[in-house]
């Protein structure tokens, strides 16, 4: 008798956790609905500390949302951003080639990690914003110094994530090359890159990543063009609403292009996450 009480007992205790893990998992089984719960208690914080207000110089979620669709149906939020797009996709793209290119390079060549890899660790460690001032004494203001820009952002990212990849391929597959004779071409593009591509891809993302950065510092240091002159010309106007819609809508660009890497990431480079 004394056992089945206990029994009983235990199973009355348990009951409740296990109620919890399965109201947990229902959370968990829906992402994006937590994700727009997120994004509906960010937007209502915004509102509220706008109309407390926190500073003159912080507008409502309401007006920036009102200012960004005015600027969008004035047209200048378009064509600031066909301004801005140009050296941020001519950047992006030069450093993917050079920065696959060369982290390839330093994971096969020795001597080329001991060369270029203290470099790049040095770029990604260095307050980078410091090197533009330079970039533009010898460039000039013009495409060259914001292409420039966005590369010495970018490129450090791509590269160093690549080396890594390449020096950190699965031993047993390299050794299974060589057990079949293969030789080197067919190692490094049978083995060494397919199995490196899901971190290369990661230091893709985290290159474009660092692009925005790169690009949205060109153009508030170098000269006002694109969003960087949206911003400056707003904020030296007072116009706080259409500042900050302008600073919202380069981050959702930028998350959105994110998202947007990190499912094609999974989709094709890491489909053991696809149900995750």
């Amino acid at each position: 008798m004394a056992s089945s009480i206990r029994t009983e007992g235990e199973a009355v205790g348990l009951a409740p956790p296990s109620g919890r893990r399965g109201e947990a998992a229902g959370w968990q089984d829906r992402p994006i609905l937590l994700r727009l719960v997120s994004i509906a208690l960010f937007a209502g914080l915004w509102e509220i500390a706008g109309h407390i207000p926190v500073s003159f110089a912080f507008p409502t979620f309401s007006d920036t949302i009102i200012a960004f669709f005015g600027l969008m149906a004035d047209g200048s939020m378009p064509s600031a951003y066909l301004s801005t797009l140009q050296p941020l996709v001519l950047g992006v793209v030069l450093s993917a080639f050079i920065g696959v290119g060369l982290g390839t390079l330093c994971g096969l060549w020795r001597t080329g990690e001991w060369l270029a890899i203290p470099i790049f660790v040095v770029l990604q460690a260095a307050p980078v914003a410091a090197f533009i001032p330079m970039v533009t004494f010898v460039y000039g203001i013009g495409l060259t110094s914001k292409i420039l820009a966005v590369m010495i952002l970018a490129l450090p990212v791509i590269v160093l994530n690549t080396y890594k990849a390449v020096r950190n391929v699965n031993e047993s597959l390299l050794v299974m090359c060589r057990s079949f004779l293969g030789t080197r071409w067919q190692t490094v593009a049978k083995i060494i890159l397919p199995d490196a591509s899901p971190v290369i891809f990661a230091g893709l993302r985290l290159g474009v990543a660092a692009g925005f950065v790169g690009v949205v510092l060109a153009e508030l240091l170098i000269t006002p063009t694109g969003i960087g002159d949206l911003i400056t010309f707003h904020r030296s106007r007072a116009d706080y609403a259409e500042m900050y819609a302008t600073i919202g809508s380069i981050i959702a660009l930028s998350t959105l292009t994110l998202v947007f890497l990190q499912w094609v990431e999974v989709r094709i480079f890491r489909p053991e996450k696809r149900g995750a």
